[in-house]
């Protein structure tokens, strides 16, 4: 840990990133109720002409930036969409994405869920009883100790292999009550 260096989370991470889709397209929503509590994975979508609303690619992480969402655990990664294609869900998500030759998006999608910047974003809240949201400032002025490029892809890897395994046992659990 010794070559670890303390960053800002937007010193790796490109949050809410521009993307381009037009007005009355056709594409693939994901809403908020799509996210499950603590799930890496989106299960679902549907097809909704585009009117508005954070756009994204496959790699980014929604999280939920309103509570009691966040609270909930609302936070995954998009890997539904088609290569080079944009979806786009609810204005409540702030869309982390990892910056190229700097950040792993696996370790990213890790980072965010992890409980000490789940607990900065969530203690950032602010807004009237029901309705709080997170100050963005806030997270992206925080500060990590954040390992090289290689290490982070190797952290990310591990974890992944973790939650696919987990994901794996899930379905044959299912399979085996059926």
């Amino acid at each position: 840990m010794n070559n670890w260096k303390k960053v800002k989370l937007s010193d790796i991470i490109e949050f809410n990133p521009r993307e381009t889709l037009s007005k009355g397209a056709i594409a693939k929503k994901i809403a908020m109720e799509n996210l499950e509590p603590f799930t890496r994975d989106i299960p679902e979508f549907e097809y909704l002409e585009f009117r508005g609303g954070t756009k994204f690619r496959n790699g980014d992480t929604l999280m939920a930036r309103i509570t009691p969402s966040l609270e909930n655990g609302k936070t995954s990664k998009v890997n539904l969409l088609d290569e080079d294609e944009v979806g786009f869900g609810s204005t409540e998500f702030i869309v982390v994405r990892s910056k190229e030759n700097i950040s792993d998006e696996n370790f990213v999608y890790y980072l965010m869920i992890a409980p000490n910047i789940r607990e900065v974003a969530i203690k950032s809240m602010v807004g009237t009883s029901g309705r709080q949201r997170v100050q963005l400032d806030v997270v992206k002025n925080h500060e990590i100790l954040c390992p090289p490029l290689k290490e982070q892809i190797r952290i990310g890897k591990t974890l992944k292999a973790l939650d696919d395994k987990i994901e794996n046992n899930k379905k044959i659990n299912h399979h085996l009550v059926a």
